[in-house]
Parts: C-alpha cells; sequence; structure tokens
C-alpha cells in the first residue's frame, strides 16, 4: 500500500479513503466540535495526503498515524482557539440533554439509570471544552484512536514523555472537571408543596397534645 500511494496509483487512495475516513472524521470532530468542520478536514486531509505522498516513508506499518498527524496539523492551522469549541461542546450537551430527556422508561430504575449516563455523558462533552488543545490531542490519539505512546509521539512530533504527562494531565482535568459538573447539578430536593408541610404539623399535633 506504502509503495501504491508513493507512486501515485488512484485505485490506492480510493481504497484508502474508503478505509480511513470515518477515523479521520472522528479525530477531527473530536478536536473541533464541529461536524461542518471535521467534514472539511477529512476532505483537506486526503488533498494533503496526494500532494505530499512522497513523504510516506516507504516502509512502515498502517498508514492511519500518517492521515491522523496531517489531520491534526490542518486543525491547528484553521483553529481560533478555545471559544468556538466551547460554544459547539455547550450545544451538544445540550441537544444531547434534550434529546435524552424525551426518553420514557417504563421502569424507575431503568429512568434513573439513563439520567446518570445522560449527565455524565453530557458533564464530559463540556469538560472536553475545558482542555487545552494539545491534551485534546492526545486524548484523542490515545484513548478514541488507539495509539501507543511512540505513534503519537510522531504524529505530534513531540517526546514520548510528553506524551505521557500530557495524557495523564488530561485524563485527570477530564475526570475532575465531568465530577464537578455532576455535583454542579445537583440540589437538595425541597418540599414538594403545602400540603406536605401541613401534614407534618398535623402529624405533630398528637404528640404535643399528649404531653400536656
Amino acid at each position: 500500500m506504502r509503495a501504491r500511494i508513493r507512486a501515485g496509483d488512484p485505485r490506492a487512495f480510493a481504497e484508502l479513503f474508503d478505509q480511513y475516513a470515518k477515523t479521520v472524521y472522528n479525530h477531527a470532530y473530536r478536536l473541533t466540535a464541529d461536524w461542518s468542520a471535521a467534514e472539511d478536514i477529512v476532505s483537506a486531509t486526503f488533498m494533503e495526503a496526494w500532494r505530499g505522498r512522497l513523504r510516506l516513508e516507504a516502509d512502515g506499518g498502517s498508514v492511519r498515524p500518517w492521515l491522523l498527524g496531517i489531520a491534526t496539523n490542518l486543525v491547528r492551522a484553521q483553529s481560533r482557539g478555545n471559544r468556538r469549541y466551547k460554544a459547539a461542546a455547550a450545544a451538544a450537551a445540550r441537544a444531547l440533554d434534550a434529546r435524552s430527556g424525551a426518553t420514557v422508561a417504563d421502569h424507575a430504575d431503568e429512568v434513573a439509570g439513563r439520567l446518570d449516563d445522560r449527565d455524565r455523558l453530557a458533564a464530559t462533552v463540556c469538560a472536553l471544552a475545558g482542555l487545552r488543545r494539545s491534551e485534546r490531542e492526545v486524548l484523542s490519539l490515545c484513548l478514541w484512536q488507539g495509539l501507543d505512546y511512540a505513534a503519537a509521539a510522531r504524529v505530534l512530533d513531540i517526546p514520548v514523555g510528553t506524551v505521557r504527562s500530557r495524557l495523564s494531565r488530561a485524563r485527570k482535568k477530564l475526570r475532575r472537571s465531568a465530577d464537578e459538573q455532576l455535583l454542579g447539578s445537583f440540589r437538595e430536593p425541597g418540599p414538594l408543596n403545602r400540603q406536605t408541610r401541613g401534614d407534618r404539623t398535623i402529624a405533630a399535633r398528637p404528640a404535643q397534645e399528649g404531653t400536656r
């Protein structure tokens, strides 16, 4: 495959697209939180791969890290900071919350379980927006794309030790931020209505009268 790509075989690039377009798309979306931007990155990635095919090493295994590296660099070039990411991530979380909230389950336990999963997922989506771009990159490559530290280091052109430290820091921040959002959404329930308070008052009267 590498030899065919370097030779500019159109069929090799067609196979490459069929095999890795979804992978590149998912990676781009995780870095941008924007469906439209991710689609643009996919197109640009394979165009850049065609133009830079001779830069692909002749020997090696899967070409997936090569494509992910191209996509990562394109996202960096087009990035305008975290503001757009945060806005898109918040919108995705609201959409997820509304869609999940529309589901009605038959059993109370199932409802509670679905609500807990929904809230945690929405909190995680929002928490991603609090990470630096470099931290989202290592999360996507190592956790979601399954690259090992060495492969991720080659993609990002950084030392393996830096990949390890960024990933560790990103995972801790993601977990802490998601937990904080879940706790922040919790409110201690108050009385349901006046009748509830009235019932408590009425129930207390016999005891008070018995002490007289």
